[in-house]
């Protein structure tokens, strides 16, 4: 009986993975300025930048992070979760923090989630875990609450969400004491009561707002009308504007944002009513253009800038320190109440 010959084939070798040297050569650079480019670093032209990237993808070439923060002592980037970056506030506070990490010597990786659901942002903490950052900001978590959400362990947190204190660091205006600052100097002026133009059902922001009003008007006595509920849009507090033109109890309305009151100013100018000697119009945020309008626009001022600079001073803090450290810290900004133009006494006409 011949014996059983077996065959094994040699697998093909494996192709050896990609250097920086490699990316260099192809990209026609030194590796320094490949370094830079997987790093995030400003100081390379843009035609370089597109040759070396270019290089990266043709090669497969993936930037060893562990090896940067084993030479570094951090990777070198922050990461971002915001919600609807078209809102001024997301948008100033994504400034914010990005002026403050560049300041510190942190490139941004931002991620803009749909929804603000749990399943949502748990999905880019993720993602972002994967790209190797040294901490996280969480912009307007909505509707994720400190239970539902699943971070990394000991990963440096900052959110811009006061309902998160106790949990994770956090930073947040002081809304409810801006309200009341609107509520009672249109109570001030003379009107018998305030109406609110409302944001989003489920927003928090929105919350808080609505909150405040009434607890404000409560507090002087005065009757609480019904809110008139929009969505943060100009479109929403014009076509509610509409409405509110139309009642002639009405004599001072403050709106849960700029975008609401400006859409309300001009519906209310359609239908021959004037801002303030009719009308009085508080609006929430003091956005740029705000002092623009006409009138402009009396308004609560929101410094988000400074707040997305806050978010990240409590990163480097807890890279510092730890984040157990400050589990508990909750910064709250003032924001003050500007009087301008939109608003002054009841006239008879609209008593």
């Amino acid at each position: 009986m011949l014996p059983t010959m077996t065959h094994e084939t040699t697998p093909p070798p494996a192709q050896p993975r990609a250097s920086i040297a490699d990316v260099a050569r192809l990209a026609r650079v030194s590796q320094t300025t490949v370094s830079r480019v997987s790093m995030g670093f400003d100081n390379v032209r843009p035609t370089t930048r597109k040759r070396v990237l270019d290089a990266m993808e043709q090669l497969g070439y993936s930037p060893n992070h562990a090896a940067r923060a084993l030479r570094y002592g951090s990777f070198g980037t922050l990461g971002v979760i915001a919600h609807q970056l078209a809102r001024t506030g997301e948008s100033r506070t994504v400034e914010g923090v990005v002026e403050a990490a560049r300041a510190a010597g942190y490139t941004v990786t931002l991620v803009d989630v749909e929804s603000p659901s749990s399943a949502q942002v748990d999905e880019a903490v993720q993602r972002l875990s994967h790209q190797s950052i040294d901490g996280l900001v969480i912009i307007r978590a909505e509707t994720v609450t400190p239970t539902t959400l699943a971070l990394p362990a000991r990963l440096p947190v900052a959110v811009s969400d006061s309902r998160f204190a106790g949990h994770h660091p956090a930073v947040g205006a002081d809304q409810a004491t801006g309200t009341t600052q609107a509520v009672q100097h249109l109570l001030d002026l003379g009107h018998a009561t305030v109406h609110h133009l409302a944001g989003p059902v489920g927003s928090v922001p929105a919350t808080v707002r609505a909150e405040a009003w009434r607890d404000a008007l409560r507090a002087a006595g005065r009757p609480v009308p019904a809110v008139y509920q929009g969505d943060w849009s100009s479109r929403s507090g014009y076509e509610l504007g509409h409405r509110i033109a139309q009642d002639p109890q009405i004599t001072a309305v403050f709106s849960a944002n700029d975008e609401m009151a400006a859409g309300l100013v001009r519906a209310l100018f359609e239908h021959g009513l004037r801002v303030p000697q009719d009308v009085s119009v508080v609006g929430f945020d003091d956005i740029p253009i705000a002092e623009y309008l006409w009138p402009p626009l009396t308004t609560v001022r929101q410094d988000f800038v400074r707040i997305g600079a806050e978010l990240v001073g409590l990163l480097l803090r807890q890279m510092e320190h730890g984040p157990q450290q400050l589990s508990d810290h909750h910064l709250v900004v003032p924001a003050p109440l500007v009087v301008r133009a939109s608003t002054a006494p009841p006239t008879d006409r609209r008593r």
